[in-house]
């Protein structure tokens, strides 16, 4: 079975997220920002790999759901890393935006195939 886009992307945001902090950690000295994105930005990949693991159509749609408002959160840290200053590449924003689109699309798919 072929992997899905949304584990695809999840995993390789989650390993972007990680590079971002460990960068932002080593040459900002900032850790409170970080430790909170790191958190919220590998858990969204976690909680989609649980959801396509789910037992019944309710349980997929609320991970995804979780997974969604693990997204809007790491949106938050990564804006805030941002705008302080701590940095500078707004590539990691537009992947996790793309990346909430993507389950907003696909939340409204599930619901709509209930």
């Amino acid at each position: 079975m072929a992997e899905s886009l949304l584990i695809s992307k999840s995993k390789t945001f989650a390993l972007n997220i990680i590079k971002v902090c460990n960068t932002v950690k080593s040459t900002k000295k900032e850790s409170v920002l970080t430790n909170q994105l790191l958190r919220s930005g590998t858990s969204i990949g976690a909680n989609i790999r649980e959801a396509f693991s789910g037992h019944s159509k309710p349980d997929f749609i609320a991970k995804l759901q979780i997974a969604l408002k693990e997204c809007s959160e790491s949106e938050y840290w990564i804006e805030l890393l941002i705008e302080s200053g701590y940095y500078d590449d707004n590539s990691i924003l537009t992947d996790c935006i793309e990346l909430k689109k993507i389950l907003i699309s696909s939340i409204n798919t599930a619901k709509g195939n209930k």
